[in-house]
């Protein structure tokens, strides 16, 4: 369906010069002198190359409608993640990069949401926060005021995230899927 340019938001998966892309980031500029126009950073869906594009507000893009399905992560096999359908038990195989910088996160059993165009995947969501063990967290120093200062930690997944004085090695900690960041103490 055509919508303009300017409701083009991330996410979004649109067509282009005859190929599919996804929307990564998307930013409306209004120079002093002219029109305003939107600058769209986005990836081919097949060869995973990134391009940034500029439209006037008024221009009109084809954008592609998604269905959302829902999977739970199976397995690792080589650079592939295997998902599986929990209502057919069909399996279906994504590229690591597929994922991104949200990879570390993936759990057994996970539930994932899958963003599919006519059937292909265009894009993978994982849940909100995940439930992880501190490895390493450094020690706290005297004299830092407990409101504003956060020390860095390494979690079990291997991505480090800053987390407030009082988390020590060993404890669980909630983060951002989507940034790492800390959430707060495990409650379990």
């Amino acid at each position: 369906m055509k919508q303009q340019a300017n409701l083009i938001r991330a996410g979004q998966v649109i067509e282009h010069d005859g190929r599919r892309w996804t929307v990564l980031k998307q930013q409306i500029i209004t120079p002093g002198k002219g029109g305003a126009f939107i600058q769209v950073e986005m990836r081919d869906l097949n060869t995973g190359n990134k391009t940034n594009e500029r439209w006037r507000t008024a221009d009109t893009v084809e954008r592609l409608m998604t269905e959302d399905k829902d999977y739970t992560y199976s397995y690792e096999d080589g650079d592939n993640i295997v998902l599986m359908d929990p209502e057919t038990f069909e399996q279906v195989m994504l590229h690591k990069d597929f994922f991104g910088d949200q990879l570390p996160f993936l759990q057994d059993n996970m539930e994932l949401n899958v963003k599919l165009v006519e059937g292909d995947p265009v894009g993978v969501s994982l849940p909100p926060h995940v439930t992880l063990e501190i490895t390493e967290a450094d020690p706290v120093v005297k004299g830092q005021t407990a409101s504003s200062s956060y020390k860095p930690a390494m979690l079990s997944n291997g991505v480090k995230t800053m987390v407030p004085p009082f988390i020590e090695s060993g404890e669980r900690v909630v983060v951002r899927t989507d940034d790492a960041s800390y959430v707060e103490r495990a409650k379990n």
